[in-house]
């Protein structure tokens, strides 16, 4: 019979993953709404430790969203060029700007129907704006929640907004931005894509795909050195 999750389940995860990660939040390094928005534009298929090593100098340079919206395609794809598919980001980042210079009074908007009109963002930016900018709840699926959503059966959709549609029944609304911020900060620290660390998992106990840690713990045990 398929596991059925239930928000008593959700909240076990939720309450033992924050007991693991009581610091977990954003971990794009920002300072106002407008740089939180150029920084998830450039983090997709991209890590967040090298989007935070090209944004200081890019803020720099373009401290506003005048400036943005009014900067040289080629140098900005320079400014950028590290962070990977320079090209189209740029180009979003450009006429993401102009759009809320001209549409929305040089003010990153605060809805997502309003965030959803700029170039370069989807539900996962938009939802990462309204959570961490304007403490509306908002739950990022991203490749991490993709991952362990299927593994703590929370879903078996790969799809990102039927997996959104499906965890927000589960989750209370107050708490889908910590959850966001639990569920990515274990995808990088314990629950790894090709090698998942269930032994020093605090979850667990509590996870469908978990690992046999019997077996684990034998093979341990047999590969060491004899004394």
């Amino acid at each position: 019979m398929r596991f059925r999750p239930s928000r008593k389940y959700c909240l076990q995860l939720s309450r033992k993953l924050a007991q693991t990660y009581p610091q977990a939040k954003c971990e794009l390094i920002f300072g106002s709404s407008l740089q939180l928005l150029v920084a998830v534009i450039l983090s997709a298929q991209c890590t967040d430790k090298r989007v935070n090593m090209v944004t200081p100098a890019l803020f720099c340079k373009y401290p506003d969203v005048e400036s943005f919206a009014h900067a040289s395609q080629e140098e900005l794809e320079k400014k950028i060029r590290s962070a990977g598919f320079y090209r189209n980001k740029a180009r979003n980042i450009r006429r993401c700007c102009q759009a809320i210079v001209e549409r929305f009074g040089g003010q990153v908007p605060a809805t997502m129907e309003e965030l959803l009109t700029l170039d370069g963002v989807g539900r996962k930016t938009a939802n990462v704006i309204l959570g961490n900018i304007y403490e509306t709840p908002g739950l990022v699926v991203d490749t991490h929640m993709i991952r362990l959503s299927n593994r703590l059966a929370l879903t078996d959709k790969q799809d990102p907004h039927k997996i959104e549609i499906e965890l927000c029944n589960l989750i209370p609304q107050p708490e889908w931005t910590l959850f966001s911020h639990l569920i990515i900060w274990h995808g990088r620290r314990t629950c790894y894509a090709r090698k998942p660390n269930c032994p020093a998992c605090l979850i667990n106990t509590l996870c469908p795909s978990r690992q046999d840690l019997t077996k684990i713990q034998v093979g341990l045990k047999s590969g060491l050195p004899k004394k």
